[in-house]
């Protein structure tokens, strides 16, 4: 953990704010980056929010990365409200959430096999709940489960692209 996660969850242990409205606050759509990034207006500010608890397929896992973008776009619209359940801040600054609309949009990501359960970093989430919905996903094949045993992790994909 570096010094910009331990600073973010002490602060959340703490019940301090970073500028996005406290334990939970509501935001602006503003744009989807790809299948688990999206930006927010909080009041005035731009804020980048990692979806928490999943991993969807990089844009460059063609077809799934798209397809995980197109269908995150379809639940969040631009300019809908949405709830942010904050639980880190990432290394790259952005609030680590759960993003609340009409359902919980993460979890919503995983039951339709468009994401992976992210165990990394699950202990952030109900476990149980996200591990239960990734077993459904891959018992209907839906999205990155209709190949079997599901598509290359985007954990692994990352990996293997950076050496």
């Amino acid at each position: 953990m570096d010094r910009l996660e331990l600073r973010a969850l002490i602060a959340l242990l703490a019940g301090i704010s970073f500028g996005w409205g406290g334990p939970l606050q509501s935001a602006t759509v503003l744009s989807i980056g790809d299948g688990d990034t999206i930006r927010v207006l909080d009041g005035s500010k731009r804020i980048s929010v990692r979806l928490a608890c999943i991993d969807a397929p990089e844009l460059a896992q063609a077809p799934y990365g798209e397809q995980a973008r197109r269908y995150l776009q379809s639940r969040l619209r631009i300019s809908s409200n949405v709830r942010l359940i904050p639980k880190a801040i990432d290394r790259y600054g952005r609030t680590v959430a759960e993003v609340i609309g009409a359902v919980n949009l993460n979890l919503a990501m995983v039951e339709d096999g468009q994401a992976f359960a992210y165990r990394k970093h699950l202990g952030q989430c109900d476990s149980r709940e996200y591990l239960d919905a990734e077993f459904r996903a891959s018992r209907r094949r839906y999205g990155v489960w209709q190949v079997p045993g599901g598509i290359t992790r985007p954990w692994v994909f990352r990996r293997v692209r950076l050496r």
